[in-house]
């Protein structure tokens, strides 16, 4: 009996399960990737051409066009790899984040949702899931958020305690810069991304308050120059860390041979497709006992 079954639902499975096979080397293929980025790569180009007067009154249709044409192959790619993968497919972070980002250009851009609109130029991040090294600077980021954590809280303390000693400080005369805690928190970072702290704040409160040097150096030296370079030691060893991660066989150049063993079981699973072709299933319809039969010209012999 389960010779039976096998000759009933077997030819079927396995074709279907080598339409999906050949399905999978195309869409995991160096040509259909480098397709993909192109795309978006033009994409990103129509989206920012868009932004321009003289582009929308001279070739607006056109762009809006290849706009559409971008997001429907966009969508028939997912469609793909939602075939060839099925459920597997949300089973990766950066699918999701393709998925996502497509999803949201779908959405339709009515009267109250013309934001959405803008967000179409995020397709163009899905550069990063297409590009490894790209994938890589930001696994290190994401590394690098749980560790960052401890410096954040660090640096929070440094600026609530410096902030409410400058408003205690300097609001009578500076209320613009240090009236409120709020307006000290500000200046403190302006101060502390050295964007104009000298001339700008430090200088002007110095005028008043010739000893206000004592504050601001000290403030300078720990928020600059010690927990700011904490972050970008952070970032490093993680990033640092990711790049020593094994790479997996698709990106270290064993996609070749990835592909040469598909190849090779679709090649095994059709033959067995044609041993059971219609001209042998007199044979294969047999039960066990008609083994036994078959053998007879042998004894007979």
């Amino acid at each position: 009996m389960s010779d039976v079954q096998m000759t009933a639902t077997g030819p079927r499975a396995q074709q279907s399960g080598t339409w999906r096979a050949n399905l999978r080397v195309r869409v995991e293929s160096a040509h259909f990737e480098r397709f993909v980025i192109a795309v978006i790569v033009m994409n990103a180009v129509v989206l920012g051409l868009e932004t321009s007067a003289w582009a929308m009154t001279h070739f607006g249709g056109l762009l809006f066009a290849l706009d559409a044409v971008a997001l429907a192959f966009f969508v028939a790619e997912i469609l793909l790899k939602l075939t060839v993968y099925r459920f597997g497919y949300f089973r990766n972070a950066w699918n999701i984040f393709d998925f996502a980002i497509v999803a949201i250009s779908l959405v339709p851009a009515g009267q109250g949702l013309t934001v959405l609109r803008s967000l179409r130029v995020m397709r163009a991040l899905r550069l990063v899931s297409m590009l490894p090294k790209m994938r890589l600077v930001v696994q290190g980021l994401l590394g690098a958020i749980p560790a960052m954590g401890a410096v954040a809280a660090i640096l929070t303390l440094v600026f609530y305690v410096s902030g409410v000693m400058a408003t205690k400080l300097f609001s009578a005369d500076f209320p613009v810069w240090f009236g409120t805690l709020g307006n000290s928190l500000f200046s403190l970072f302006q101060i502390m991304t050295l964007e104009s702290w000298s001339m700008g704040i430090v200088r002007p409160v110095m005028e008043v308050y010739p000893y206000a040097w004592a504050f601001f150096v000290p403030f300078i030296l720990i928020a600059t120059f010690a927990v700011l370079n904490l972050f970008i030691a952070i970032i490093v060893n993680s990033m640092h860390n990711a790049a020593n991660i094994p790479e997996s066989p698709k990106d270290n150049g064993a996609e070749d041979l990835k592909r040469e063993i598909v190849m090779l079981r679709n090649e095994m699973t059709t033959l067995r497709v044609q041993l059971q072709s219609p001209s042998q299933a007199p044979i294969l319809q047999m039960t066990t006992g008609t083994k036994n039969c078959a053998a007879e010209p042998d004894h007979a012999r």
